[in-house]
């Protein structure tokens, strides 16, 4: 639905003196009304209303209490929620339990373009401010922004820092926890032609003072079967860059070498998984490299991590082997 004559206006606009005197008075108007929406024991100066604090609540939706964005809705009584929110109560007021109608909270939408708020991970250390209407867009980029759990084999939701995501792989998920950047991992499967229902395994291995996933698991490219070995960097897509690693398969005389950059685990698992940036065993040569009767799935897979050092005369990177 349009709203032809109430669009957002910017600090650019040029506003008559009647617009300034009815977004003041909507405001107070808003003021007004969230002081009545507070408790009955507590007093609060107009100086506090007027602080950023102040103004920050009044932009916090009542239903979601996430941030307001234009358009910012209201009803007759001056109660404010955002537009999402607004489908979600069928245009009734969750306050007053008025109808909402398609009234535009202008001076709401002014007063925030005015506003510098930190980030909401400054606890997480970020130390930046930035407007508010642009402050969404850095957090959903932000670097100090928490991690999506590593493990992808329950879908996991847990959210948090590197250490805290550790331990809860260790204690949480019973996941194998490795000193050392070589490894040599023996994967078996008694039944290789049921690779729909393949156990898929993930490692973490703790070098250079960083942690790395390692992760081993078979499914669908196309009609085709494959196994696919790929590891991600516990960190972000930047830092990630600092090391490589590689991996090998083999048997019979044959072997198969990938080598690459661990992806940052800001890619979810199945991105990673779905770009195919790893090391691919189609099912014919795994079960070759597995020798014997061809009837069950023996692969050994050994690879290293190392660091990449930059060289001070020229710039290239030259390997830190890791002893």
């Amino acid at each position: 639905m349009e709203f032809d004559s109430t669009d957002c206006m910017t600090s650019s606009d040029v506003i008559d003196d009647d617009d300034e005197i009815h977004h003041h008075n909507q405001l107070s108007s808003l003021l007004k009304s969230h002081s009545n929406n507070g408790s009955s024991n507590s007093i609060v100066s107009p100086a506090v209303h007027s602080s950023t604090t102040s103004v920050h609540e009044l932009l916090e939706c009542p239903v979601c209490t996430n941030s307001m964005y234009p358009p910012i809705h209201q009803c007759h009584n001056g109660h404010t929620l955002c537009s999402t929110c607004k489908t979600r109560v069928h245009n009734r007021c969750p306050t007053c339990r008025q109808e909402l109608g398609d009234i535009r909270c202008l001076a709401l939408e002014k007063v925030a373009e005015s506003l510098e708020l930190p980030c909401k991970y400054t606890s997480l250390g970020c130390p930046e401010i930035f407007p508010y209407y642009s402050k969404l867009k850095h957090e959903a980029l932000c670097n100090f922004r928490p991690y999506n759990c590593p493990y992808a084999g329950s879908e996991c939701t847990v959210v948090g820092g590197i250490p805290f995501l550790v331990a809860h792989l260790r204690d949480d998920h019973k996941v194998d926890m490795h000193s050392g950047c070589t490894f040599n991992h023996r994967y078996v499967k008694s039944n290789p032609r049921e690779v729909e229902n393949a156990t898929w395994m993930l490692t973490v291995f703790h070098c250079y003072g960083q942690y790395f996933c390692l992760h081993f698991e078979a499914f669908q490219l196309g009609m085709a079967p494959v196994y696919m070995a790929f590891l991600r960097f516990m960190g972000d897509e930047v830092e990630s860059r600092n090391y490589s690693y590689s991996l090998e398969v083999g048997g019979n005389g044959r072997k198969l070498i990938w080598e690459g950059t661990p992806r940052s685990i800001r890619d979810s698992h199945r991105k990673v998984r779905d770009s195919h940036d790893g090391l691919i065993i189609q099912r014919n040569m795994a079960l070759f490299f597995s020798g014997g009767d061809r009837k069950e799935l023996k692969l050994r897979v050994t690879g290293r991590i190392w660091k990449e050092q930059q060289n001070p005369e020229g710039g290239a990177c030259i390997p830190n082997l890791c002893s």
